[in-house]
């Protein structure tokens, strides 16, 4: 019996880890099975309409387009949308970036439901396109929106005549901080060519008087562009650069001329108490 004993704590003790493990797996079982409810997650603040991604300017809003996310209500932008069917089809007037949120003062009026540039244009001016090389262009560098000033060299009619029988060229600020409302490209064939090329086409928002001089700029002279800085509006106006004032510009000033002192002759002259100085 004594041999015996440690065969039945043995079997004693695996009968109560099968009892144990039996009821271990019958209570996860039951955890799994039952339904636990999911807490219910309450976000507090403002909906508001921001851009989904980049948006350009001129662009009617769609549903992709435009996103909402919950703003703190004392962070909440003035003019701001709640939903995305209020801006179906309204046009932005500004490029806007991923996430900016979407203002009533950077739309069109709401009954204006066309895009592109007469969308973005002040409604008391124009749009004028011009044709423009790489070079003259500032590839990469001009986008819509951007303002700049448009030179123009031209042959100046009051000037003398070039030693090859031409007018001498003038150069000159025609128009001074326009906006750009568009850039394009459209393939054009030159005189004696026979393949096409490209040539940049830029718009530009004018007045009436600034389409003029304009016009007769590109017929008569060569366009050239000049980036402003957004920050500098000043309107300056110049007089315009000939052959003389380009040849004059940066020229080493000549030395003054050495003044040479010629030693000074004196005479005294004594007449009676009376003395004089004469220096010649």
């Amino acid at each position: 019996m004594g041999q015996k004993r440690p065969l039945v704590f043995l079997g004693i003790a695996m009968g109560i880890a099968l009892v144990t493990t039996y009821m271990v797996y019958q209570w996860l079982q039951g955890q799994r099975k039952s339904d636990v409810a999911a807490p219910e997650v309450v976000m507090e603040g403002v909906s508001v309409a921001v851009a989904s991604a980049d948006i350009p300017w001129g662009t009617p809003l769609e549903g992709k387009t435009v996103r909402v996310v919950m703003y703190p209500e004392d962070g909440v932008p003035a003019g701001h949308f709640n939903d995305q069917d209020s801006l179906t089809g309204r046009v932005v007037l500004t490029n806007l970036k991923k996430n900016e949120p979407i203002l009533e003062s950077k739309l069109a009026p709401i009954d204006l439901k066309t895009g592109g540039v007469s969308a973005v244009m002040d409604p008391s001016k124009r749009a004028m396109a011009v044709k423009v090389n790489e070079v003259v262009g500032l590839p990469g560098f001009v986008q819509p929106g951007d303002r700049v000033d448009v030179m123009a060299t031209f042959a100046d009619p009051r000037g003398k005549k070039s030693s090859s029988g031409g007018r001498e060229e003038v150069t000159k600020v025609v128009l001074e901080n326009t906006l750009v409302l568009a850039i394009d490209t459209q393939m054009e064939r030159a005189t004696g060519e026979e393949k096409p090329v490209p040539v940049k086409v830029i718009t530009l928002e004018v007045s009436m008087e600034e389409a003029e001089k304009l016009a007769m700029a590109e017929n008569g002279g060569k366009l050239r562009l000049a980036l402003r800085s957004p920050l500098n509006p000043e309107v300056k106006k110049t007089k315009g650069a000939d052959f003389k004032d380009l040849m004059s510009s940066h020229q080493l000033i000549p030395p003054r001329p050495k003044v040479v002192r010629r030693p000074e002759n004196q005479v005294e002259v004594i007449n009676g108490t009376n003395r004089k100085t004469m220096k010649f």
